[in-house]
Parts: structure tokens; C-alpha cells; sequence
């Protein structure tokens, strides 16, 4: 006798999380508000565009008709890709339609590959309302400059973006779910502190890589730790070895003679002797196996470090590709926005997968684009509930995200909510509800929870200049 395969609960089923962290979870401490002027006026020219008689092409329906939303993310393109928020999304909609939809209405989910380029991010934001999208939901862009002026203009919520662009977090018409890749840099920063003496930190040698060190610094500091050394790298090199060199030599790990790898040739647990105290973290993104692959070539000379990064350049699937438990990312301390990818809260997403993704390979439930795109989906299924049979258009979910009471997420996150007292109102952040963060560890080939709560770094966002 074979055992059942487990059915997902009906979206419309309470979502009441048994997690103890669901009701636990920490809230967010409120910092003082900043920028509300700015904010206020910002929305009431978005309340005339959408507003009584509205203008065409600005959704809502007919009672009965789809729900339209959309879901971007770069796709097949030399930098990063994310193609399992996309696939992620219209999984979200087979099982949501499977069940009966959103008070009787079908959701329909219109994808665009932004390809990491900022005029395809324009023209999917004018696609989306082109097509009668009521809102974005769990999207990826680097490119907030170029799309947010064009939802802004006709009304379209922007939620649950990856966080990845300053626009996201200043933006009225922007809701983010979690604190950006701000709050991932300054959380690994305040982790690595608790370890490492003297640290490196390598990022791109960008415009956006520059803001890193400060975040970075700003969570060392929270541990009473020095500065870390700032080392810049090109953002599409093929090898890194200069970089690596440096990273190593700066955070004070001697050179050593060179001792046998493990089976895959590269430097891991049985490598050189260690080089207490000394850590580097790398934050390049898609980049950052790139460099691992340099840096560990060139860790066979040196004492063996501590290694930090944010999930995002690390993932399970990197740790699985270089040699999992016996790989040199064992032991590798990395900062998330979320419970690790084995946590119970993740359950679900995984049953839903299981049941309506079809064996779609796209869809990796460890990946913090696919899990952030889930989260998006799932604010947005209650905000829609919360409007219980009314009109739902672009202006009413605007209202309720800006009105209503924060939702649970099942306690992957704390209840998320925009109101005026849920924002943190930093001057770099003001749209910032979500500073929580999760230290994991690479233990055994997994990434799995460093510690058993989440982290509230408000307070080390602010010292780093967000105030």
C-alpha cells in the first residue's frame, strides 16, 4: 500500500498559521516618520487618477470577470535570472482556480520577461496596463526608476516586489513584504559579527553596490566589530582571483602551504587550517558562485575563513552544486528574509507545487524569488477576501493594502500591513513594514535556521544613514 499524497489546503481555508511564530514573531520597531508629506500628496494624485469616473483602462470588471494581475522577472538573459516567480505565479492561479477562485472570479495571471533591461521593465509596466492589471504582484527589477513612473500614473499597486530597487521603498503605490537588499546586507553584517574579528566584503563595483559597505559596516557595528574591508569586483567578470586574493589578505588570512583539496578538487573541510576570526562575505548576486569558484582556488593558500553571504547569491542549489556537506560552503553563515527553505511554513507552497506546477523544473521552493512571489500572492488572495463581494479594482485594493489590518502570512513573516503605524518611516526606507530577518547556516549540506527567531534590525538600518 502506497501512502496518500498529501492534498493542499483550499486557498480559501483559514490561513491561521500553528506556528508559534505566527503570533510571536516580533513587531517591527517604529522609527520616527519622515518623508509623509511627500507620501500624502503622492497618493492623493493617485486617489484623482483613480477616483470617481476614473480613467479608461484603469480595471475593475464587471462582477464575474477575471482578476487580472501580472508578474515580471527577467528570463533567459546573461545576468540574473528568476524564471520560477513567473512559473510560481500562474501555479498560484491553476490552484487558486481550482478552488473555486476569488469570490466566485477566476485570477488571472499575465507574465512579462523584464529581461534585466530597463526599457523592457517600462514596457511590461505599460503592458500591465495595457491589459487591465489591477496590481503587480511578486515581481523582479532592478529597474524602479523605469516602471514605477507608469504604474504611478495610472493607479497599479506594486506588490511584494523582490526589493531590489530603491523605488520599491519609496514609492505610495509600492508594498513591500520585506526589507530589500538592505536589510539583507546590514542582517549578515550583524550575524558575521557575532563570529569574525576581521572581514572582507566583496560586492559589485556598481552605483547600487556602493550603498553596501555603509549597511554592511552599520551591522558590524551593532556586534562592536571594525569596519569591514570594502572589496569591489566587476559585476560580469568570468573569474575573480584578484579579487579573491585581495578578499583573503585583507581579512587576515595568511598564506599557507598548499594542502590537498577534497574530491572535487576544491579546498573544503579538509583543506588548510583555519584562520580564526577571519571572514569574508560576498553579496554579487547571480556572480557569486562565480567567484566562490576564484576564491576557494585560491583559499588552497591561505587558512581557511569563515564565509557570509545573503540568500539570493547563495541558495541551496549553489551548496547542492559544489559538493553539498563535504562542499567549502559547509559551515557558510547566510542572511535570509525568510524561515529556511525545510521550515515547516513552507509546507503549502511545496503541496501546491506538488500538485499544480506539473513537474514545472522553473520552480525551485528554496529560492527566495519563488518564495517572496508566494508571499506576494498570499497578501494579496486576503486583501481581496478583505473586500468581501465589492467592487474590486486597482483602487480599492490600493485602499485596503493603505487601510487595512496586516495580514498573516502564515508566519513565514510577521503580519504585514502599510498603514500609517506599520511603517518604519526611514528616510531611505519610509515604505519599509518588514525589517525581520533570518540567520541560517550550512549544516550538513543544508541551509537550515542559525538560531530559532528572526532578527529586527530597524534600529541598524537606521544607523546606517536610513534616518
Amino acid at each position: 500500500m502506497t501512502a496518500r499524497r498529501r492534498t493542499p489546503a483550499s486557498p480559501n481555508a483559514s490561513r491561521a498559521s500553528n506556528d508559534p511564530r505566527a503570533s510571536t514573531t516580533p513587531s517591527p520597531r517604529r522609527l520616527p516618520r519622515v518623508a509623509a508629506l511627500g507620501t500624502a500628496l503622492a497618493m492623493a494624485g493617485t486617489a484623482l487618477l483613480t477616483g470617481c469616473g476614473g480613467l479608461p483602462g484603469l480595471g475593475g470588471g464587471a462582477s464575474g470577470e477575471p482578476i487580472t494581475v501580472m508578474t515580471w522577472a527577467p528570463v533567459k538573459t546573461q545576468a540574473t535570472n528568476m524564471p520560477g516567480m513567473p512559473a510560481l505565479a500562474k501555479t498560484y492561479a491553476r490552484w487558486v482556480n481550482a478552488n473555486g477562485g476569488i469570490g466566485g472570479r477566476k485570477l488571472r495571471v499575465i507574465t512579462c520577461n523584464e529581461g534585466n533591461d530597463s526599457v523592457r521593465a517600462a514596457a511590461c509596466a505599460k503592458r500591465a496596463r495595457d491589459e487591465g492589471a489591477l496590481a503587480v504582484v511578486g515581481s523582479y527589477s532592478q529597474h524602479g526608476h523605469s516602471f514605477m513612473p507608469h504604474l504611478e500614473s495610472v493607479g497599479i499597486p506594486y506588490l511584494g516586489g523582490y526589493g531590489n530597487s530603491a523605488e520599491e521603498f519609496t514609492s505610495p503605490l509600492s508594498y513591500p513584504v520585506n526589507g530589500g537588499q538592505a536589510a539583507l546586507v546590514a542582517g549578515n553584517g550583524r550575524q558575521l559579527a557575532e563570529r569574525c574579528e576581521k572581514v572582507s566584503l566583496v560586492r559589485p563595483d556598481t552605483i547600487a553596490g556602493d550603498e553596501l559597505p555603509g549597511l554592511f559596516n552599520a551591522g558590524l557595528a551593532a556586534g562592536k566589530r571594525d569596519r569591514a574591508t570594502d572589496v569591489r569586483a566587476p559585476e560580469d567578470s568570468a573569474h575573480y582571483a584578484a579579487e579573491a586574493e585581495r578578499a583573503l589578505t585583507a581579512a587576515g588570512a595568511k598564506k599557507v602551504d598548499t594542502q590537498p583539496g577534497g574530491e572535487s578538487g576544491i579546498v573544503g573541510a579538509a583543506g588548510p587550517a583555519e584562520a580564526p576570526g577571519s571572514c569574508v562575505s560576498a553579496a554579487l548576486g547571480g556572480r557569486t558562485s562565480t567567484f566562490f569558484d576564484s576564491f576557494f582556488r585560491q583559499q588552497r593558500e591561505h587558512g581557511r575563513v569563515e564565509i557570509g553571504s545573503v540568500l539570493g547569491s547563495v541558495e541551496q542549489s549553489l551548496v547542492n552544486r559544489t559538493g553539498g556537506g563535504k562542499g567549502p560552503l559547509e559551515g557558510a553563515n547566510v542572511t535570509s528574509w525568510y524561515p529556511a527553505g525545510g521550515d515547516p511554513v513552507w509546507d503549502q507552497m511545496k503541496d501546491v507545487v506538488r500538485e499544480y506546477a506539473f513537474g514545472d523544473n522553473r520552480i525551485d521552493t528554496y529560492d527566495p524569488g519563488v518564495q517572496t512571489t508566494w508571499v506576494a500572492y498570499t497578501v494579496l488572495h486576503r486583501v481581496l477576501e478583505a473586500l468581501d463581494g465589492g467592487k474590486i479594482s486597482r483602487q480599492a485594493i490600493q485602499r485596503q493594502l493603505d487601510v487595512g489590518e496586516p495580514v498573516s502570512t502564515g508566519g513565514i513573516t510577521p503580519p504585514l500591513g502599510w498603514r500609517y503605524e506599520d511603517q518604519l518611516g526611514t528616510r531611505s526606507y519610509p515604505r519599509l513594514v518588514n525589517p525581520m530577518v533570518n540567520f541560517q547556516r550550512v549544516e550538513k549540506g543544508r541551509l537550515v535556521a542559525a538560531q530559532p527567531d528572526p532578527v529586527n534590525i530597524a534600529a541598524t538600518l537606521e544607523s546606517a544613514g536610513g534616518r
